[in-house]
């Protein structure tokens, strides 16, 4: 009987695993890198949302909101208000530069009538006998000053503080003061000699901030003055703005150190070394409108080696005029003078 073949098995054999396909590999591999790709392309939407809705929320505050008829009816006002501050402007630089204040009180004693001249005579601290010649001379004292006040002219002695303040000096002057109360203190000056050019720009200053006058007039005390004669002369001049009064001259400038009247400047005068016209330092005068021009700009005004080429220089810059009046050289030797040499 024939039988069936059958197939021979090992004891301990396995049977072989089945071959993964190249495809489906491929398949897994591009599956991974289209997860990642959309992945990465929701995470940069979701920020270029937010970077998008941060610029949108910038640009609706920034978004200017529609103007109103107030609104536009303000912005206009606002010019003009600027219009009008840059033209008070304007007209304030134009005012300081011809020498006014608007608005400034004046002291003017114990009345309100303008002064015709404030007169300030130059003096120093060993200068108290040359005071009271002057006293005992062309300048009043006591009862007779104040009448000559009444007549609208004020003389004062005029002298600055001491470099050691409240030293003996300052208290001489003081006690003289109250004795004879004929004195313009300048508190804030030094009195010194090489503070001179300072002095008569502290003194006109001073002055016009206390007596409303006509003119201010500077004296050394090293002269004699006709006071009728000088009153007569200002009453004359009387009304007219920008004066600058005073014996004219002009003259070389030393530039050799060490020698009389040596300009540190020297330089500034130019090659040939020779001053502006300036009014000698003696007696000069000066109209109201000018005091005030060096009292508004005292801090930038230049000072040089002498308070005549001083003024002289500060008097080039504005529209001052110039008056050569001869009878104010006190050191010449014509007769009809108000000034001469003591």
């Amino acid at each position: 009987m024939d039988t069936l073949p059958t197939t021979k098995r090992g004891g301990g054999g396995r049977s072989k695993p089945v071959p993964t396909s190249k495809s489906s590999l491929v398949m897994a591999f591009f599956s991974c890198v289209a997860w990642l790709y959309v992945a990465g392309r929701l995470w940069q939407d979701a920020e270029n949302r937010n970077l998008l809705a941060s610029l949108l929320k910038k640009n609706s505050a920034q978004r200017p909101k529609v103007l109103t008829v107030e609104d536009k009816l303000m912005v206009l006002g606002c010019r003009d208000l600027e219009r009008r501050i840059v033209e008070a402007e304007m007209e304030l630089t134009l005012a300081k530069s011809q020498g006014y204040l608007k608005g400034q009180g004046q002291k003017s004693g114990s009345s309100d009538r303008r002064l015709l001249a404030v007169i300030g005579v130059y003096t120093g601290f060993g200068s108290r006998l040359k005071r009271n010649v002057f006293r005992g001379s062309w300048m009043p004292r006591g009862d007779a000053l104040k009448k000559l006040e009444e007549r609208g002219v004020v003389i004062r002695f005029v002298i600055g503080r001491s470099a050691n303040r409240g030293d003996s000096l300052d208290r001489n002057i003081d006690e003289e003061n109250r004795s004879t109360k004929d004195f313009l203190i300048l508190e804030g000056h030094e009195e010194a000699q090489e503070e001179l050019p300072k002095k008569i720009k502290t003194f006109f200053s001073t002055a016009v901030q206390n007596w409303d006058a006509d003119f201010y007039v500077k004296v050394d005390d090293n002269i004699d003055i006709d006071l009728e004669g000088l009153i007569e002369l200002l009453e004359h001049r009387r009304g007219q703005d920008g004066a600058y009064i005073g014996c004219m001259k002009s003259g070389d400038v030393i530039s050799e150190d060490g020698k009389p009247w040596y300009e540190p400047d020297w330089w500034k005068f130019g090659d040939e070394k020779s001053y502006f016209r300036h009014a000698g330092g003696s007696l000069v005068i000066i109209s109201k409108n000018l005091a005030q021009y060096i009292n508004i700009n005292s801090v930038s005004l230049k000072t040089y080696a002498f308070d005549d080429t001083s003024l002289g220089s500060w008097m080039m810059g504005i529209q001052a005029t110039y008056i050569d009046d001869s009878r104010l050289c006190c050191s010449s030797i014509r007769q009809e003078k108000v000034c001469s040499l003591a």
